[in-house]
């Protein structure tokens, strides 16, 4: 009887890391759903690389509205589709470059 209520707690034990599991699981779905990199920051997300395009694309039109609404599609449509690079590490690097001067 003792061996049969280790048992039945151990799969207690087994059922409540199942759902923690599940729950992880969940939450990382729900960022990546979200657009938000693992271990990334908001520089690093589609969301503003689709806004940094619609900028662009509104200072070259005469329409701001929508130029940032055409370009934030297409912007989130190329991020999503094509290996754009990461800006934020791209912008640290360029400092970087800056910082330590000609070599």
């Amino acid at each position: 009887m003792a061996d049969d209520k280790d048992v039945l707690s151990k799969l207690k034990d087994l059922a409540h890391l199942k759902n923690q599991l599940e729950d992880i699981q969940k939450r990382v779905e729900e960022e990546v759903q979200a657009g938000i990199p693992q271990g990334g920051s908001l520089l690093a997300s589609p969301f503003l690389k689709g806004f940094l395009a619609g900028y662009v694309v509104a200072k070259l039109r005469s329409s701001a509205v929508m130029g940032v609404l055409i370009g934030t599609c297409t912007g989130i449509y190329a991020a999503q589709s094509f290996d754009v690079p990461n800006i934020e590490k791209t912008v640290k690097d360029y400092f970087n470059s800056i910082k330590k001067g000609p070599n």
